[in-house]
Parts: C-alpha cells; structure tokens; sequence
C-alpha cells in the first residue's frame, strides 16, 4: 500500500493527556478528521495490552467510517489483530522489515528518522513514508532533540517516499519548514490541546499546504 504526499499534509498522532476519557479522545480524533486530517496514528504509551486493543478496534473503525487512514504506534501485533492501513515505527521498535514481514504488503509502514542515513536504511527496509524531526523543541517527546533544515532538506532529497516532519510543530513556527521538500506534517498539541480540534486541523491544514513540495 502507497500513500500520496497530499494525504500527509496534516498527520494527526493523539495524545489521550487532553481527553477526560476514551469517549473524549474518540470526539477528538473525528474533529481532527473533520478539520482535514488524512492519517491518523493512534499513540499509547501507558495503556496495557487489552485497553490498547478495545481502543484501537474504535480508533480503526472510526477512520473507516470518515475515510481516512489509520496508524498504529509502535505496537504491529495490535495493528495486525485490529485490521489498521499500517504502523509507525521508532529506531529502537520493531525493524521495518520486521514489520513487513507481520502486516504483509498491503499495509503502510512509516518510520522515524533523524539522518539521511537511518532514512536510506528504512526505505531499503521497505518503508512507506518517513517521519523526521524533532523539526523544533517538543515537550511530547523530551529526548526528541531538533534537527536542523539542512537535515531535512537533505533527507527529503536523498529518498523517493513521502515525508513529514514532526516534533514542536505549531500555528506560529510551521512556515519556516518552507522549502523542506516536505508532504506535511505531523502534529500533536498543535490539534489535541487545542478547545477548538477541527478548526485548528483546518488552519494547520491549510498552512501544511503552503509550505509542502
């Protein structure tokens, strides 16, 4: 499964710290959908196994329904038991090509990359699109050191998949990723901590169209 740049302008990834509960955060996800998110990958870091599970059987079923693409983090043995479009994946998480080998070839699997050479080894190992950063200081992931534009630009120019950048993104700081060579975005608080989730999709989303390739 291929994914064109424009369904990646605006990526959302949640982040349940905003939402009072699972209701909540599913309220959330179909605003952010109905503001102009095309791809959604649904993050838990704390949830145990059977939680992440029931909420990610909603979370696919819900992207379905508002046709959009649905992403799981890290956890691809959840992807595959939930029918997701794919899987995001960290350096340190599960190889693409492990992940491959799990979702088979129809399903999409993006990885996290931070130089041109660990995007190279993810497009060889069969990744379908790319997320770079930390574009800017995030304080969603506080490892997540920020990568300079020339990195970007550089790994843009090296790969023939689609990339976003991620980490930090907001309103105020998403036209200096001008130029990048990037298809859009992926954003957090900039949509989830937001009173307002579907207007702030719409005004990211129209800036992320300004400033892609």
């Amino acid at each position: 499964m291929k994914i064109e740049g424009v369904k990646l302008r605006l990526y959302a990834v949640t982040d349940r710290a905003w939402a009072a509960d699972e209701d909540a955060l599913m309220d959330q996800i179909a605003a952010a959908i109905d503001g102009g998110a095309g791809i959604v990958q649904l993050r838990e870091k704390h949830l145990d196994h059977d939680a992440f599970l029931r909420e990610a059987r909603r979370f696919v079923a819900l992207c379905r329904e508002k046709g959009v693409i649905s992403i799981i983090n890290d956890a691809v043995d959840i992807a595959a038991a939930v029918g997701a479009d794919g899987v995001h994946v960290g350096q340190s998480d599960l190889a693409a090509g492990r992940a491959r080998e799990v979702l088979g070839p129809d399903k999409l699997i993006g990885v996290s990359a931070h130089s041109v050479e660990e995007a190279l080894a993810a497009q060889a190992a069969g990744a379908d699109y790319l997320g770079v950063g930390a574009a800017f200081v995030t304080g969603t992931k506080a490892d997540a050191a920020p990568i300079s534009r020339d990195t970007i630009r550089a790994i843009t120019a090296a790969v023939d998949i689609p990339v976003v950048a991620i980490g930090g993104i907001s309103r105020d700081n998403i036209t200096e990723l001008a130029g990048c060579g990037l298809d859009g975005v992926a954003v957090v608080s900039a949509l989830f901590a937001q009173k307002d989730v579907k207007t702030a999709a719409k005004e990211l989303y129209g800036l992320s169209e300004s400033i892609a390739r």
